[in-house]
């Protein structure tokens, strides 16, 4: 228990337990939005997100929005706190010219972003299957048992250690360069919103909101073709692997299928990462101040 005391007190403590906040925050602001948006993913028609929604709470009620939320709660929290953690480690490593009470220069973020998005990868791969399998609860038969441990029996059950890291490889691709687009993003909007910000750490909770959505938008907009793809091998068993995805998706509903729900997911990415990088900043302020 003497570890817990010293390793909060460090700079990298404060990093891992804002970044908890930031990832609980993030996930509660906008699960229903997220449900929504792999509904509209994994859909064979152009429905649009107001439709799914009119149809779940019609047939369903509203708690159908919130379904799989336990998973990522439980395990993003710590996620995002590892994201964090290592991207505070790493950008300050890619800089080590850079004096210890300068930020990072926008290289350093980038390449630390990265990699923390490819890290993060190994976790969240297993994680937003089964979120994404409860999601689907009523539109497939492979999720014939509630909750996230039940789900996470069946798919290993049924197919294993490779069936519990299916996607895996799509997640990495999406998420290593998204990340580094992400913390790029949101470094440089706070920077021109708020000259001096990044030294100064004076930015206003506006600011915070502003930069943290448009990194969001930004990397989920370049990153949501292959999120798509990454949906559909994880909801179903019929596609062998990244390629044949794609090509059966595309030939079958159009390109368009590669952008099906990016309005909602946008929507989503600006809320959610707006109330991240909010709850990251303002606990780093509020529990670490000195």
């Amino acid at each position: 228990m003497e570890f817990w005391p010293e390793f909060v007190a460090s700079s990298t403590g404060k990093e891992f337990v804002a970044g908890g906040f930031g990832g609980t925050a993030g996930i509660i602001s906008g699960y229903p939005l997220d449900t929504l948006r792999v509904m509209q993913q994994n859909s064979n028609n152009d429905a649009s997100a107001f439709t799914i929604l009119r149809n779940l709470l019609a047939k369903q009620g509203p708690t159908a929005l919130y379904r799989g939320m336990a998973a990522p709660l439980a395990s993003v929290t710590f996620q995002n706190a590892m994201v964090f953690q290592i991207y505070a480690v790493l950008s300050k490593a890619f800089s080590s010219s850079v004096s210890a009470n300068d930020p990072p220069p926008y290289k350093g973020v980038a390449l630390g972003g990265f990699c923390s998005g490819a890290l993060q990868s190994m976790l969240l791969s297993p994680v937003e299957l089964v979120k994404i399998r409860l999601q689907l609860h009523n539109t497939t038969t492979e999720t014939q048992q509630k909750g996230p441990i039940g789900v996470a029996k069946n798919i290993w059950k049924k197919e294993g250690v490779r069936g519990i890291y299916r996607g895996l490889g799509i997640t990495m691709l999406r998420d290593a360069p998204a990340h580094g687009l992400y913390f790029w993003t949101y470094e440089y909007a706070r920077e021109r919103l708020h000259p001096g910000c990044r030294k100064s750490c004076e930015e206003r909770l506006n600011t915070m909101l502003v930069a943290g959505g448009l990194a969001g938008v930004v990397s989920w907009v370049f990153s949501y073709p292959l999120d798509v793809v990454k949906t559909r091998l994880q909801a179903s068993r019929k596609y062998n692997g990244i390629v044949d995805c794609v090509r059966k998706s595309v030939t079958e509903e159009g390109y368009v299928v590669l952008c099906r729900g990016l309005g909602t997911a946008v929507t989503r990415a600006f809320i959610v990462n707006g109330a991240i990088f909010s709850a990251y900043e303002i606990t780093l302020r509020c529990l670490f101040h000195k």
